[in-house]
């Protein structure tokens, strides 16, 4: 039969790409649900093409648009951010692909969870926000959660058929636009120096994320929760050409890794075909084509915003919470030209120094850190204290 899925986020780069997928294997899967946050004209089209039982905008001013666009089609038109986690709930969805960027993403993905659906995870800040809490309901609901991101995908991969502990994860990372460039330079980079990654094609926050290295810090936090390891059994490794996605070590030495050329594509169709693996026309690798892979440790005093990430997940509780909403923060107000690329990680810190610290957390208390946490990140930026 085949397997139903429900896009949180389609109209964004791994939605798209998703589709794409879909696409090439109509015997496999069917597009029972998309939904998207603001851009419906997109939204339309794709709901045109795939034809799902429901589409939802989050945006409810664009509700109307939605509907008129699609009256012809036997197509529900649904709007709001609840009607996002009632279709994340649907009887007939077999999987939920998560796409929503940042921490958008977390209330429909507990909501996909707590209805038993495989969980097909490419929001990072789910598990940031509050790992210990999905990974909780997770095992309470028998919901399998299966990575998106390039980097897990490889961890999982490599640990499929393993029985061994991990003794380390290691974990790649292009080292993005800056790699190269010197401290000092980047207090005059722009945020369309920050946007041209070397390598991936992703949105504007995510592309961000990865110039400052606190991409890699998620990942980092997100790997803690997926693979039940420490902080300190992830190792960051820098790898500019993006080949080797991740890897695992095990106690007698062993290192498995998982290699590719940089195409998001494979590591959604493997989430979604799971346990099998499906043909694709994905290009191939070819190791005639590079004549070396290399690596390097991370610059975390150029790059503080992943040691920001190391302390927080150590220091646990709500700080991961904190650590993210003042990064949603910083990165929207350097997009917009408010600070520079350098005050981003002075406000990440000031904030996870004043922001209430809470050892247990529960729900509400997240929904509550977002919140204290975005407030203080909003007034650091207002009235600049980070320049003192």
């Amino acid at each position: 039969m085949k397997r139903k899925i429900a896009i949180l986020g389609a109209t964004g780069s791994i939605g798209t790409q998703t589709l794409d997928v879909i696409a090439q294997h109509p015997d496999c899967f069917e597009v029972y649900a998309l939904t998207a946050r603001h851009q419906v004209d997109l939204l339309i089209r794709q709901a045109r093409t795939f034809l799902p039982e429901v589409v939802v905008i989050a945006n409810e001013q664009k509700y109307l648009q939605l509907k008129e666009a699609l009256k012809d089609l036997p197509i529900k038109v649904w709007a709001g951010e609840d009607a996002i986690c009632q279709v994340a709930q649907l009887a007939p969805v077999d999987i939920v692909l998560t796409a929503m960027v940042g921490y958008s993403g977390l209330k429909p993905t507990i909501a996909a969870i707590e209805a038993g659906k495989i969980i097909a995870l490419a929001n990072k800040e789910t598990l940031v926000v509050a790992g210990d809490l999905i990974t909780r309901l997770a095992l309470e609901n028998k919901a399998p959660v299966l990575p998106v991101d390039s980097e897990h995908s490889a961890i999982f991969q490599c640990l499929t058929g393993e029985n061994s502990p991990i003794e380390k994860i290691i974990l790649t990372a292009s080292g993005g636009p800056f790699r190269k460039y010197r401290k000092e330079d980047l207090l005059h980079v722009t945020k369309n120096d920050a946007l041209k990654h070397p390598n991936w094609s992703m949105g504007a926050k995510i592309t961000i994320d990865s110039s400052s290295m606190m991409n890699k810090g998620f990942e980092m936090i997100e790997a803690c929760w997926l693979f039940d390891v420490s902080p300190e059994q992830v190792q960051v490794l820098v790898h500019p050409q993006s080949i080797i996605h991740s890897m695992v070590q095990f106690r007698d030495s062993s290192v498995k890794a998982q290699l590719g050329l940089p195409d998001m594509r494979l590591p959604i169709q493997y989430a979604l075909s799971y346990p099998d693996r499906l043909e694709s026309s994905f290009p191939r690798l070819s190791f005639s084509d590079f004549n070396s892979l290399t690596f390097e440790a991370p610059d975390m005093e150029k790059f503080p915003h992943l040691s920001l990430a190391y302390q927080a997940m150590k220091q646990g509780g709500n700080m991961p919470c904190i650590l993210n909403a003042a990064n949603e923060i910083v990165v929207d107000a350097f997009l917009k030209d408010r600070i520079n690329f350098l005050q981003m990680s002075r406000v990440i810190e000031q904030t996870m120094q004043q922001a209430e610290f809470i050892a247990q957390a529960d729900y509400e208390i997240y929904v509550q850190t977002d919140q204290e946490a975005r407030a203080i990140a909003q007034e650091i930026i207002g009235i600049k204290i980070f320049d003192k």
